[in-house]
């Protein structure tokens, strides 16, 4: 097996490999049994990957046939900026992977993305006790101190 990480869109032959590392972050969030995310919204995302027309794309990790990592991300307007602002709403990289240059893999894709799409910017958020991914956001990103509030309707 090859020790080289490839980074490329996902497609669909990959959705069984993605489907199990979604689990696991929505697992890792905490988003199982009752707060699971449905089955529904699940395919409905899913099939936003594959249509062109969506601003919701994700990338995958891959070492062989293995998928080692996903990232999902949005282009949209901003009221603050004339250029596409980019959101990465989604990073996941397989427990067995971790600390190997996946999750910083995958979001140097997603600059790289972005910029060829003209966003003048890529953000995300992250939950305060994830500090093992803090570690690496601090290496790559600038913080830009905002909190984050939500009210679901």
């Amino acid at each position: 097996m090859s020790s080289k990480i490839r980074i490329r869109p996902v497609g669909k032959a990959d959705f069984d490999q993605w489907h199990a590392l979604w689990e696991g972050y929505n697992a890792f969030y905490k988003r199982e049994g009752p707060t699971a995310i449905s089955d529904t919204v699940t395919q409905t995302t899913w099939e936003r990957f594959l249509d062109a027309s969506e601003p919701v794309h994700a990338l995958v990790a891959e070492r062989g046939d293995v998928l080692l990592g996903l990232v999902h991300f949005i282009y949209h307007r901003n009221t603050t900026m004339i250029q596409t602002t980019c959101y990465l709403q989604d990073l996941f990289t397989a427990p067995s992977e971790r600390g190997k240059g996946v999750g910083r893999q995958l979001v140097q894709a997603v600059y790289d993305a972005a910029k060829a799409a003209g966003a003048e910017r890529v953000y995300w958020h992250t939950h305060e006790t994830n500090k093992t991914a803090m570690q690496l956001y601090d290496k790559i990103a600038e913080n830009s101190g905002f909190i984050l509030y939500r009210q679901t309707l």
